[in-house]
């Protein structure tokens, strides 16, 4: 039978929304210590899925209980290779008494479908399957491969995408689509992620008698001082992005002792806190790290007591993708089409796996359904009309970036 256009949109909607139920219904918070608490479940049943609809599979055991799972499709014909990345893992639900739903229910109110997961991005893990099978189903002809990137550990350290390119999956991807709850918009850009954890060091004491302590609390408030200011003149010094924002040094923890019970009348021997550092494109980590420094050498110059030091806890550059790159054009197209009106770019305000295929050469665009507010917050939802047209989205960018139609100018 040969479907038209609108037959085929439906089928293929109703079966990622479907895919999605049954995927938000699997649990995969990580909980450390927990023998289920992790995507193995999850990750077996997609793994399952796509082995029934045609798809060579890979299951790699990251850490015990928690695999990457790797679907293949190859159409035999040289050509480039798209991936599609999207994570299993979804964080916590918090209080489950707080959420008027619940959070793995995938109960659909309204057109709205409501659980952890749904739009963080297990909606967008569903759009991506499903398009791939509507390709396949359908008999499309491509040249090239697809790969579907399914990792664990994207809300964490990323330890799925990092093992996924070191046993060499990204070495010969040409393009990467990023599936998170965008709304659709074209993200080309991506804050950078610097994660420093600052100790100050003092001398524990009386709180009575301080004269005979150091108190680490009085450096650490001038460190955040200091660190105010710095996050002005970075401001000042790039200016607003045209889809990030303003880069940012945020104190997040602080912590006083360090370790231990802290007590009102006991000067801490030690004071820590965090810093989420949120970079954009042309800053410079290291410059940010050596600004740091003179912090440091600044205070210590006029206090013979300060001492302290920072960790780098994880580095993550900002990213930004050329508007004529393949892989955004392909994309663009593919949104023309679908929603008849002309695509909106934008930015990513976090990190997304795709940092790391940036950073081993991979052109990235991320895109898919959700709202951009609503991961991570109880109540978390996905408009399930959305997940048809993102399905179609990447439906037809695969088709565009690996028949080469992609090379229409969108200007």
């Amino acid at each position: 039978m040969n479907l038209t256009k609108a037959n085929i949109a439906k089928r293929d909607y109703e079966r990622a929304v479907s895919l999605t139920q049954q995927l938000v219904r699997i649990p995969s918070v990580y909980r450390p210590g927990d023998p289920d608490g992790n995507e193995e479940k999850v990750a077996h049943y997609v793994a399952d899925y796509l082995r029934n609809i045609g798809i060579e599979v890979h299951v790699e055991e990251v850490v015990p209980g928690r695999p990457n799972i790797i679907g293949v499709v190859d159409s035999g014909k040289p050509g480039k290779t798209l991936l599609f990345e999207g994570h299993t893992d979804v964080v916590t639900e918090g209080d489950r008494s707080s959420w008027k739903y619940d959070p793995f229910g995938a109960e659909i109110i309204d057109g709205k479908m409501f659980g952890r997961g749904t739009n963080d991005t297990k909606g967008n893990l569903a759009c991506m399957i499903t398009a791939v099978q509507s390709i396949l189903e359908d008999k499309e002809s491509f040249t090239g491969k697809i790969i579907l990137c399914i990792p664990v550990d994207e809300e964490s350290m990323m330890i799925g995408i990092k093992h996924f390119i070191k046993q060499g999956w990204a070495d010969e991807v040409d393009g990467a689509i990023i599936c998170e709850p965008e709304e659709n918009q074209i993200c080309i850009a991506q804050r950078g992620a610097l994660r420093v954890k600052i100790t100050v060091h003092g001398k524990m004491a009386h709180g009575a008698i301080s004269w005979s302590g150091i108190n680490p609390n009085w450096r650490m408030a001038k460190i955040i001082t200091a660190l105010e200011q710095m996050e002005k003149e970075e401001q000042d010094k790039h200016g607003e992005h045209p889809y990030l924002k303003w880069p940012s040094i945020t104190p997040t923890i602080l912590q006083a002792p360090d370790k231990g019970d802290a007590q009102i009348n006991v000067i801490p021997e030690r004071c820590m806190t965090t810093l989420d550092i949120r970079t954009i494109p042309n800053q410079d980590h290291q410059d940010l790290l050596k600004k740091i420094d003179q912090i440091f050498a600044s205070l210590k110059e006029t206090d013979a007591d300060f001492k302290a030091e920072y960790e780098v806890i994880e580095d993550r550059p900002a990213t930004e993708t050329d508007k004529d790159n393949p892989v955004v054009t392909a994309v663009y197209h593919a949104v023309t089409d679908v929603l008849d009106e002309k695509p909106r770019y934008n930015g990513v305000p976090g990190a997304t796996d795709g940092t790391f295929l940036h950073i081993h050469g991979v052109p990235i665009v991320t895109i898919g359904a959700g709202d951009r507010e609503i991961p991570h917050q109880k109540n978390e939802y996905v408009d399930i009309e959305e997940l048809g047209q993102t399905t179609e989205i990447y439906r037809n960018a695969a088709l565009h970036f690996l028949n080469d139609k992609e090379n229409r100018s969108i200007y």
